[in-house]
């Protein structure tokens, strides 16, 4: 048979098979850049991944029931809650992106978020015990690395503030409680037993044992607290602005002590209340 009869590839000159009506100017492989090769495959991590994937399914659920008190069933737990979905979707498009296939763990991720509405790169590190609680607008980028134990709550994104190819996401340590609609972003460090407030914004490094709240971001210690492993307490927070404000009435009042014939700068009519919602007069 001619060799003109045979239609190839344009890209990579694969012979594709007799002429037609339909003839395609390129193989799927090209089109779809899928160049993974099976025999390059190592047989040994894809046990090791397929494994992880078991162990991490079962530390995902338990995570769910541990971190919420209205999952009562593992059916209801599997079928009803979208960070679940989210997360075991996440965990097969990781195992097809840790060994390398492209196009594929993109497609997984993009179908899990038009199920549940949260958005997890199948390049991100994530530990275990993770649970998304409702999920709602979660994004978590590329290079994002979370530890064991870390839950988020919806509108939780961990973004980057970069656009080169290299680490660019938050990395999250163990035990953490991320609050709704918080923000972390840029290849910052978020240390072990840390808890983000509500709606706060973090663009710097948080040390371990702290608590953040603002935006942007402050950082109020809690020494000396023991922190439990499961920590949902992402409402209990301080509040950073009545704090400075006593402070600063406190050493007004010193002040004032100093001054000759007892001058006053605040009036004993005034009386400020710190109250655990916040400040006022």
């Amino acid at each position: 048979m001619d060799i003109d009869e045979f239609v190839r590839c344009l890209s990579c000159g694969k012979k594709m098979g007799l002429k037609s009506k339909n003839n395609h100017a390129q193989c799927t492989d090209c089109m779809l850049k899928l160049d993974f090769k099976i025999e390059e495959l190592n047989y040994e991590a894809i046990t090791h991944y397929l494994q992880g994937i078991l162990d991490f399914f079962v530390s995902d659920v338990n995570a769910a029931f541990n971190k919420d008190p209205a999952a009562h069933t593992l059916i209801e737990v599997l079928t009803s809650y979208p960070g679940i979905k989210a997360v075991i979707l996440y965990r097969i498009a990781h195992f097809f992106w840790k060994l390398g296939m492209p196009y594929i763990p993109r497609y997984i991720s993009d179908i899990a978020r038009e199920l549940t509405a949260i958005e997890i790169h199948p390049g991100a590190e994530i530990g275990s015990d993770f649970f998304i609680d409702h999920g709602a607008g979660v994004v978590i980028g590329e290079t994002a690395e979370i530890g064991n134990n870390v839950t988020l709550y919806a509108g939780v994104v961990l973004g980057g503030t970069r656009l080169e190819e290299k680490k660019r996401h938050p990395t999250l340590g163990n035990n953490v409680v991320v609050g709704t609609g918080a923000k972390i972003l840029g290849p910052i460090i978020i240390g072990d037993n840390v808890r983000v407030g509500a709606n706060s914004v973090v663009v710097n490094d948080v040390p371990s044992n702290s608590v953040v709240v603002g935006v942007p971001g402050k950082i109020i210690s809690r020494k000396g607290e023991k922190i439990e492993r499961i920590d949902l307490r992402h409402g209990d927070l301080p509040d950073p602005i009545a704090i400075a404000l006593s402070s600063l009435e406190k050493r007004i009042r010193e002040i004032e002590k100093s001054l000759p014939n007892n001058q006053q700068i605040l009036s004993e009519d005034i009386e400020i209340f710190y109250g655990e919602n916040g400040g006022g007069i």
